[in-house]
């Protein structure tokens, strides 16, 4: 069993529901183990991209649905669902308020007398915002960079290895997909200053982070399909990332 803890906030971004490479299972324990006054769902909750490809909705997809939903009882956990690029379907009805739930494109949060501005991030993204065809594509490719890496790491585990992530390596070692991350975070660090905010929280390039520009604070939570990742803000102000992997290593 995890350790229970209780939060502030959580911010959890791109979990891709409905799809295979989804963490599912593993969102909902951490969620029943570490709950919260404030969830925020910061995009790609659902993927349904994939989904009108024919991805198959599985019960465990559900249940993380549940497990909000029950905090939202229990715990009087105020949820804000921002929409990302995956469940653009939700632009249909965004705004909308009902009960404890808000379905928004864009939040402003206070935490320690300093205001943060909330967004997926998808409009920085000029593949996705221009070439919707092409970004599409890239998701193709990206799922099948998944079942590749799942396949080496069943080898890695059968011979005693940690897992290994060749998304990341890539990211980390092509030129330019580390000039993308860091022209995508000075873009959204203009962003928090044009909104008289001091910082920003954002998901969309599943890329957990926590880092300073000048006086503005970029705070990525990173995704639930590889890095799973969550933002938590503690009672004082203090935010932080936590890995699933770490809570994991604590339990034992």
């Amino acid at each position: 069993m995890l350790q229970k803890n209780h939060f502030k906030t959580i911010v959890l971004s791109d979990i891709h529901l409905g799809t295979r490479n989804s963490a599912a299972k593993e969102v909902v324990r951490f969620l029943k183990s570490n709950t919260c006054d404030n969830l925020i769902l910061n995009g790609d909750i659902i993927d349904g991209w994939q989904l009108k490809k024919g991805s198959i909705w599985q019960k465990k997809h559900t249940r993380f649905f549940r497990v909000v939903l029950k905090m939202m009882e229990k715990k009087n956990t105020k949820v804000v669902y921002l929409r990302g690029n995956h469940d653009d379907f939700l632009d249909n009805i965004m705004p909308i308020v009902f009960g404890e739930i808000s379905i928004v494109k864009s939040h402003i949060i206070e935490s320690n007398n300093k205001k943060y501005y909330v967004i997926h991030g998808d409009i920085f993204d000029s593949i996705t915002l221009n070439f919707r065809w092409l970004a599409k594509l890239g998701d193709f490719g990206y799922t099948i960079l998944l079942w590749i890496n799942k396949m080496y790491n069943v080898y890695r585990v059968r011979k005693g290895l940690p897992y290994y992530s060749l998304s990341k390596a890539i990211k980390q070692k092509v030129k330019s997909a580390v000039a993308y991350i860091s022209d995508y975070e000075l873009e959204l660090v203009k962003l928090a200053k044009n909104k008289g905010c001091d910082g920003v929280i954002c998901g969309h390039i599943h890329q957990p982070v926590i880092s300073l520009y000048g006086d503005i604070v970029y705070m990525n939570s990173g995704d639930w399909v590889e890095s799973l990742s969550a933002l938590v803000e503690d009672f004082n102000g203090v935010w932080k990332i936590v890995y699933y992997s770490d809570l994991l290593k604590e339990e034992q």
